[in-house]
Parts: structure tokens; sequence; C-alpha cells
């Protein structure tokens, strides 16, 4: 039998990730995200080639948006299939969707997108019972199919799996989001590399080239000396960060930084869905691989500052830390509200510390010149930046070094391109010309049919 892959992307690029493999009647979908930059039906995939009723099971890597936000909108549209993911995936996504149904209805009532939301709080919990966990490296059979699947873990975020997938004597695996190094808190990826016929690889970081002399210790120290700085000067730090994955990191950073007395102890906040996920990482601290095993990050670090229930407004206070999503400082989040009262004070600091998308207020501030004025949101006013702003590389995400090693390691029959902007995916799709010259490179444009075996 014959496996076939469909790109369900709208474009090649990272945005509303979704893949099909079909095999005779056996239909999977890997991943259904919904692209973060896009409203209403745009910044879902198409899943117009799968028609519903259709699928026996839906496999998910992560709970970040980009590949499980549009889940819902799947499950309705393929009510019989199996959901399979990891339990902190599953726990952590459901988190992350009901956060999603508040964005959407906020975005119904300011920008009138009438068709959001696109699912409700109900209707997640009634499609949770077709979610089914599973350990890393346990394989198991793929609901009514004769395919047989097992998770890896991806080192990315809590839950984070690559996917391999066997028929007969075939195997094909997915990397998903990936991470090759140990971060601070989670642990580097543990993949498989031996008999994998097709290699479906993300590409996010392409066209960034890593300084050779990059360290994580000293880019940490980097960050440390910021906020030294800033503490003497009697102003704070606001580190713009995602909720999922961001936020947990730069936790355990800050305490690992202030126990080795490389910064002064300042009180850390963190914003309210920030502190609903941290509840889930300290959940799963003695079940899933990961460095400081058992360690709770809202109990065991005492610069933390405990969020209130119903936390009113953040506060801003001479020498702390802020914590605040989202990382790129889209519009109306506390990040970005926050930012416009902070930024006109030459005593602060900014920290980015993950990528901003270039259409995003948080790449205008990175990228915006001492004392010119900008404007955050449409209904704020222009700020004078006089904050000091600094970017630091703390990504969850491998190097295109370490995808393209990766690759030449398992040396696969085919190997298709994702998660990549254009130039990401030529950057790899060139290398890959001189070190697999016997391996089929392929750069799915969607809704493209690929016979993969």
């Amino acid at each position: 039998m014959g496996m076939r892959f469909r790109n369900l992307t709208r474009h090649r690029e990272i945005g509303a990730n979704s893949y099909l493999l079909e095999s005779g009647n056996q239909r999977v979908v890997l991943d259904a995200g919904m692209h973060p930059k896009h409203t209403g039906q745009e910044a879902l995939p198409d899943f117009g080639p799968l028609p519903t009723h259709h699928a026996q099971a839906l496999l998910v890597t992560h709970a970040h948006h980009d590949h499980i936000g549009a889940l819902p909108v799947l499950q309705r549209r393929q009510p019989q299939a199996a959901v399979l993911m990891t339990e902190p995936t599953g726990e952590v996504g459901s988190a992350m969707l009901h956060n999603s149904v508040n964005v959407m209805s906020r975005q119904r009532e300011e920008l009138g997108v009438t068709e959001y939301p696109m699912f409700t709080h109900r209707e997640l919990d009634d499609i949770r019972p077709q979610w089914i966990y599973r350990d890393y490296e346990r394989p198991f059979t793929v609901p009514d199919t004769d395919l047989e699947a097992s998770f890896h873990d991806a080192g990315h975020i809590l839950g984070s799996s690559g996917i391999q997938l066997r028929e007969g004597g075939a195997r094909l695996f997915y990397t998903g989001d990936v991470c090759f190094e140990n971060q601070t808190l989670m642990q580097a990826a543990r993949f498989p590399e031996q008999d994998i016929d097709v290699l479906l690889l993300e590409t996010t970081r392409g066209t960034y080239a890593r300084p050779e002399d990059y360290s994580r210790k000293a880019e940490k120290e980097r960050l440390a000396r910021l906020i030294q700085d800033t503490w003497e000067a009697n102003g704070s730090v606001l580190i713009p960060v995602f909720a999922l994955g961001k936020t947990q990191e730069l936790l355990l950073m800050m305490h690992e930084l202030s126990q080795e007395g490389l910064m002064p102890s300042m009180p850390v906040f963190i914003g309210g869905l920030g502190t609903k996920i941290t509840v889930l990482y300290d959940h799963y601290a003695d079940r899933v691989p990961r460095n400081y095993p058992g360690f709770r990050l809202l109990e065991d670090i005492d610069i933390l500052v405990a969020p209130r229930a119903r936390r009113r407004e953040i506060q801003y206070q001479s020498r702390a830390i802020y914590l605040l999503s989202s990382g790129m400082m889209t519009e109306k989040t506390t990040s970005n509200t926050f930012a416009w009262k902070f930024i006109d004070n030459p005593r602060n600091a900014v920290a980015f510390v993950g990528y901003t998308d270039p259409e995003t207020p948080g790449y205008r501030l990175r990228t915006a010149a001492e004392g010119s004025e900008i404007r955050l949101s449409p209904d704020l006013s222009p700020v004078k930046l006089a904050a000091r702003v600094e970017s630091f590389d703390f990504s969850a995400h491998a190097t295109r070094e370490q995808l393209a090693d990766y690759a030449e390691r398992v040396r696969p029959q085919k190997l298709v391109l994702v998660h990549g902007e254009v130039e990401s995916q030529a950057w790899f799709a060139q290398r890959f010309q001189e070190t697999l010259p016997e391996t089929e490179i392929i750069l799915p444009e969607p809704h493209r049919v690929i016979d993969l075996w």
C-alpha cells in the first residue's frame, strides 16, 4: 500500500501547520494549527482535500497555537477520529484552546470578525473524550488503521513530540518543533535516527545564522548584566514572553541567576495565562524528562510574586522583573499595554528573548532607534522610546545546522521540508543537494499530492 502526503497549510510558511497522510482508505492528520497573523477562515488550514467523516486519527505534536489551534474545527469535521497526543500536550492544549475562545470572543467585538469564536468552551469540553494520551517511546496502533505510531520527546516545550509512523516495513518521522540542545528547563530532544525512510523536517530558523561564539551560558550572563545595570539605575526589566514555554524557561533562568549571585534578588511578576500554564508545568514536574526534576516553579522560586486569583492590572514598581505575554507584544496583550507606560522611562529596560514577527509591535520596538516615537497599538498614543532595548537568543527551536546534522545522520530516502518560510527551506535544500545527494528533497506546495512510498 502506498502512502501519500498533502500539505494542508495555505502557503509554504510557518502558520497553520497541518499535514494529511493517506494510504488506501486510511487518512491520518498531523497537527491542526491556527495562523497567528490571520483571522477568520484564513487563519485555518485548508481542510478541503479531507472529506468530512473520513479521517481515522488526528495526531498532535504539541500545544502551541500554530499546531493545535484549529483542532476543535477539525474535530467538528471529523467527529469519529481518535485524537492522539501526550498527556501534557492535551492538558496544556486544553488551557490554550480555552484561552483562544476568550481571545476570539474579544476579537469578534473589537474587530468585527463575525465567524468568531470558531468554537466554544462547551464544545471544547465535549470533544475531550476523543483525546487519547500516549507516553513517549511506547509504540501503539493508530485506531482503525494498520499504522503503528510512537511519540518521541522533542525538547521544545512540555509534552512536545516528534511522531514516528510505520506502515509495514516503511517508516516516516515528523519532527514537529524540535530543540536539540538543553534549555534551562527542558532537556534536548531524543529522536530516532535509524531506518527512517521519509523525514518531515521543520525549518523554522533556516535564515538565521547563529554566531560561532554563541553559548547559552554566555547569553544568560549577558541578560544578568542587563538586569544588574537596570537595578543599579533603579529601573525595572520587561521581558515579553509567550505564556507557554518561554514563561517557564525564563522563570527558572531568573531563579538560577539569582541563586548564583549573578543578578540582584528582584521580585518577578508573571501574567494570568502564564500562571495557568506554569501550574501544569509544576503538575508534571516528576513525570516528564526535564532538568530540575521535581522542582516546582510556583512553590520553589522565592523571588516569584505569586499572582492573586483576580489580579487587577499589573502595577509598575521599580527594581522588578515583568515576564508578560505575549512574546511579540501583540495589541491588547498584557506586555503591549504595560510597555506603553514603561518604555518612556530611561531607567527601564526591555529584553526580547524570542522571535518577533516583522509585522508585530514587538518587532517595531525591538528595531526602533532610541528617542523615536513608537505606536504600540492603534488605540494608544505614540510613546517616545527612552528605555534600553536588548535582544537575546533563547530559542526553543533547533538551529538550522543542528536540524541539517540530524537529517544527514538519518539519511532518509525522501526529505520533506515543512514549517518554514520559503527562504528558510531554500537554505536547507541547497545544503542537502551537496550533503544528501541520494535523498529526494521535497518542498511541498499546498495540496500537492506527494507519493512517499
